[in-house]
């Protein structure tokens, strides 16, 4: 039976990070299973207030955002309260049988307004970073955040995180509500994997994501600095955010300014080039729901170097999908490195490896199907009525 199912995000590709992203490829997974996906999000400049793409039905409401990365307080507000407004209308026109709501806030919200309004059930996909973290001293903001969040998860009929680690953190945030783990996927389909592992002359290093403290880009480029001067390599950072000066300042610092490319953010249809284009995917993160940039680097066929911490954890199979190091340890990071510039015959084996794991694991196909069943358990107890 094909479903009417409603996705609420105020990202939606091209729009916005990774939440954005995989709200783009759910709804396309979920139409290319036979059903019809319906999308509520924010207007963008450029891009049109409804469309059909791929099967899926985009509506996008309130007034046209002004960053198209990230979404500020006063714009989620205006998001919400424009969503509210026009999904009803949505609900009751297309005759909506669930909704998918990505993020806590401000979707949500949204969800539990429909829900209030409609009688329309939702699940919360919780994205990276998506859970409280409980600050040393609360504020009177902070306690009704926190009491917002558990009580729309309550009133969801699932709540799903995109990594276990994820689910952990959700888990101690609210002990009272159960979550699940459905993890980010990587687009199989629209991303061709390498075909040729011959090394370039200077091995082509490749970080994609946020410029910020949680990506240990203060890590790298010490680990970075203490590899033989015999070895040729460069880094290409993909990626925008608050630590731009710091990076530029340590490449500086580190006299690593030749080797070191600092791009800025490219846009989603330029990625799948650019990682074709590399030798080998570094990611040396603090913390990670399931990022992303390293899912998409495996689909393309790139050994991969990560950190030990849950999501990446989860992702790369140490010593066959790639290598695996301690969080904040540029020894360890730099003899990681070390190994794989050194032995360009790795690479490939590393990298079809890699790729099959996606295919098994990762593919939003997969993802889709997984999300299909939270919805179908939703629908079931309305269809009882």
């Amino acid at each position: 039976m094909s479903r009417r199912i409603l996705l609420i995000s105020h990202e939606y590709a091209p729009v916005g990070g990774s939440g954005g992203n995989a709200a783009r490829h759910i709804a396309r997974g979920l139409a290319k299973l036979g059903h019809k996906p319906y999308v509520l999000t924010t207007a963008a400049r450029g891009q049109p207030r409804t469309e059909e793409s791929d099967g899926v039905f985009i509506h996008r409401v309130g007034p046209e955002r002004a960053d198209m990365r990230h979404l500020g307080q006063n714009e989620a507000v205006r998001f919400a309260l424009a969503a509210m407004r026009a999904g009803p209308r949505l609900a009751l026109e297309h005759r909506i049988e669930a909704a998918l709501t990505f993020f806590s806030l401000p979707d949500g919200a949204v969800g539990w307004w429909l829900k209030r309004s409609c009688g329309v059930p939702f699940a919360i996909a919780l994205q990276s970073g998506d859970v409280p973290r409980q600050p040393k001293k609360p504020t009177w903001r902070t306690r009704l955040r926190d009491r917002t969040i558990k009580r729309l998860w309550r009133r969801s009929v699932a709540v799903i995180a995109n990594s276990e680690n994820l689910a952990e953190q959700a888990r101690h945030f609210d002990a009272g509500r159960t979550v699940t783990v459905i993890p980010a996927g990587a687009d199989v389909d629209g991303i061709t994997p390498k075909d040729d592992y011959s090394p370039h002359e200077d091995v082509k290093l490749l970080y994609v994501g946020r410029l910020d403290s949680h990506k240990g880009l203060d890590v790298l480029l010490p680990a970075l600095a203490k590899l033989s001067s015999a070895l040729k390599w460069r880094l290409e950072l993909i990626g925008d955010g608050p630590d731009w000066t710091v990076v530029a300042a340590l490449a500086g610092r580190f006299a690593l300014i030749d080797r070191v490319a600092i791009r800025g953010w490219q846009g989603w249809n330029a990625l799948p080039a650019i990682y074709r284009s590399a030798d080998i995917f570094v990611l040396p993160s603090r913390e990670e729901g399931m990022p992303a940039a390293l899912l998409e680097a495996m689909a393309s066929g790139l050994p991969v170097i990560a950190t030990r911490v849950p999501g990446a954890g989860e992702a790369v199979r140490h010593g066959k999908t790639g290598l695996l190091v301690k969080v904040d340890d540029s020894e360890g990071l730099a003899d990681a490195l070390t190994q794989l510039i050194i032995d360009p015959t790795r690479w490939e084996a590393m990298g079809r490896a890699g790729r099959e794991r996606i295919e098994n694991y990762y593919s939003w196909t997969n993802v889709a199907e997984k999300w299909l069943a939270v919805i179908e358990n939703a629908i079931a107890p309305r269809a009882e009525r």
